[in-house]
């Protein structure tokens, strides 16, 4: 059993942590958040194998508040160690602004120090991690996060402050972190060339093109066009954004599009992958029956019985395909083809469509000719 003491554990990278550590077996977790005292500091301290010190002051009431909650904290951390010969492992969650002469660079780089130091005193090892503006799941908004804050408003239709569209930010996102941190515990990736560490991964992206992207997240839910989430970046962002949800609007309606045959809805659409979509379809009713030149779709039955027709345009022979929703299988749809699907049941069928295109009106090609 490996016991982890985490400081500042209910803050954003702490929660994010623990909730990685929890997923570890032979691991005991140590918490120590804003409410506790530094006599329980001295306690877990001393319980600890490895020290993740996240704890930190960057919102004081006033400028003195940051050399006493980041230098003289780190600090007493460290004297509990020293003072009982204690070598444990310590990673520190720095900040790039340690770099600069404001206040509150001075206290985080006063607080590297104090960790650096001790580690060469007693040959311990000590990852002191510099980071940029960190963005993820459970960072408070309206606190010291553009990204949260802005997910947390465009939400919840809040007016956000953009006051230098193309000013550029650094970003590490939280998984990064986190992975980089557990690492550490692993005693993975420990030879360092320098007393800092950087995640592996960052990115760079404007405010107005950060703006811009969280708008088509929140525009998506009307026009079900989704995101290009192909890059790592956009993919980490829009899961942030529905991290920032309000609770009682997870979901959202589709427009179903009712007629004597049934329903039909669009679900999710893409500029780059196509669409899918979904239908209901009562016994005996045909859907389709015609072609396309360029434009190849698949069709999915997941509950009912059908008959899926095809006929290349040029030939008198039909092609039958029985699906059902007891044994999935994907029909694909090519170009030349008219088609249809049947209801041979008794009861509804659903069917998931998807198309390798969006369907334009002004340029559908889609051609009626029955099977």
């Amino acid at each position: 059993m490996k016991t982890i003491l985490v400081t500042g554990a209910y803050g954003f990278i702490g929660r994010n942590l623990i909730a990685s550590l929890k997923c570890k077996e032979d691991i005991e977790i140590l918490r120590i958040g804003s409410k506790h005292s530094l006599r329980d500091l001295e306690e877990y301290a001393l319980k600890a194998d490895f020290i993740f010190h996240l704890a930190g002051i960057n919102r004081p009431m006033n400028e003195e508040e940051f050399m006493t909650g980041n230098f003289d904290y780190t600090q007493h951390l460290v004297n509990i160690l020293h003072s009982h010969g204690r070598n444990t492992p310590i990673v520190l969650s720095s900040s790039t602004q340690a770099e600069q002469d404001n206040p509150y660079g001075k206290s985080k780089r006063a607080a590297e120090e104090v960790v650096l130091s001790y580690g060469r005193e007693v040959g311990g090892d000590t990852f002191v991690y510099r980071l940029p503006n960190v963005f993820g799941k459970w960072s408070k908004p309206n606190y010291n996060s553009v990204v949260a804050t802005w997910c947390f408003n465009i939400s919840r239709d809040i007016p956000i402050q953009v006051n230098n569209p193309d000013a550029e930010i650094t970003l590490v996102y939280i998984d990064d972190v986190v992975d980089s941190f557990m690492n550490k515990l692993d005693g993975m990736n420990t030879m360092n060339s320098t007393d800092f560490y950087n995640i592996p991964r960052s990115f760079s992206i404007k405010l107005k093109h950060l703006e811009a992207s969280l708008l088509a997240f929140k525009k998506s839910r009307h026009t079900l066009v989704i995101s290009d989430l192909k890059n790592d970046f956009e993919r980490f962002l829009y899961s942030t954004y529905l991290s920032y949800l309000p609770e009682d609007d997870f979901g959202y309606d589709l427009e179903m599009k009712h007629d004597n045959r049934g329903w039909l809805a669009e679900f999710i659409k893409t500029e780059h992958s196509g669409q899918v979509f979904i239908s209901r379809t009562k016994p005996g009713i045909t859907r389709g029956n015609h072609w396309h030149h360029t434009k190849v779709e698949k069709f999915l039955v997941i509950e009912g019985e059908a008959i899926v027709n095809f006929r290349h345009i040029e030939s008198e022979q039909i092609i039958e395909y029985p699906v059902n929703g007891r044994q999935l299988k994907v029909i694909d749809i090519p170009p030349g083809y008219t088609h249809s699907i049947t209801n041979t049941g008794t009861s509804d069928v659903i069917t998931l469509f998807w198309a390798n295109e969006l369907f334009n009106p002004d340029k559908p090609d889609t051609y009626y000719l029955e099977v």
